[in-house]
């Protein structure tokens, strides 16, 4: 009788055991299936925010204010767009099966949405700087420049809310949130890109950096700001999505 009761006791912990196996194979793929659907909606944000980061680094000689005005508007415009694509992407995706899971896709998709139209807002405030009167213009670029950094860190930190534990492993397994250098932006030296590898944080788009546009006022009687975009690197964990 002992000897029967001992055998079912086992065979009942035998069972139990491959039910749990089950279950965490089972929550792996969950996870997996809910990574890569995030990962990939979220690979061309990714993609487009670091370029349009890269460009607000870039100094173009001679640029007549107007037309400096025009190009970082166009890439705010971007940075916006693709924060709230990312944002979408998240929300879309629903909570992952992780503790804690649906507060951190609820503050990863809030904050996302923030930067999305914090960059509206910095396009608008750059769209209504005086060009003609360059100290003014200049001093309204560093304005914004610091705003996009904010913005941009933002970014940053609602991603990264979603790249820790279980979670975080499997967006790295992912190919559309792995860090790397998009088509038509630079590697190294630019706040678009970093050629690392692992998850990739957008913001706007690479969370590793950020711009800092009008990062010098213009000298008497020039036709364009000196330097109008400069980047400033600000440290952050490694998109998207930014």
């Amino acid at each position: 009788m002992n000897k029967r009761l001992l055998a079912v006791t086992t065979l009942g912990a035998v069972l139990a055991l491959g039910t749990a196996a089950c279950s965490d194979d089972d929550n792996s793929a969950q996870l997996g299936t809910w990574a890569k659907g995030v990962c990939d909606a979220a690979q061309a944000p990714i993609a487009q925010s670091r370029t349009a980061l890269a460009d607000t680094a870039k100094v173009q000689p001679a640029e007549p204010p107007a037309d400096l005005q025009k190009r970082l508007a166009v890439d705010l415009a971007a940075l916006g767009k693709t924060n709230q694509e990312l944002a979408d992407a998240i929300d879309k995706a629903g909570a992952p099966k992780v503790t804690d899971g649906a507060a951190m896709q609820k503050d990863a998709v809030g904050e996302l949405k923030q930067a999305a139209q914090g960059y509206q807002d910095a396009q608008k405030k750059l769209e209504g700087l005086p060009t003609t009167d360059q100290a003014k213009f200049a001093d309204g670029l560093r304005s914004v420049g610091d705003q996009v950094q904010r913005l941009s860190q933002l970014s940053t930190q609602a991603l990264a809310r979603l790249q820790s534990g279980e979670l975080g492993d499997a967006m790295k397994k992912q190919p559309g949130c792995k860090t790397g250098s998009p088509a038509g932006s630079p590697a190294t030296g630019a706040p678009g890109g970093s050629g690392g590898s692992g998850a990739a944080v957008p913001p706007a788009a690479d969370p590793n950096a950020s711009p800092a546009a009008g990062s010098a006022a213009p000298p008497a009687g020039s036709a364009s700001p000196a330097s109008p975009a400069a980047g400033q690197s600000s440290a952050a964990p490694s998109p998207s999505a930014s």
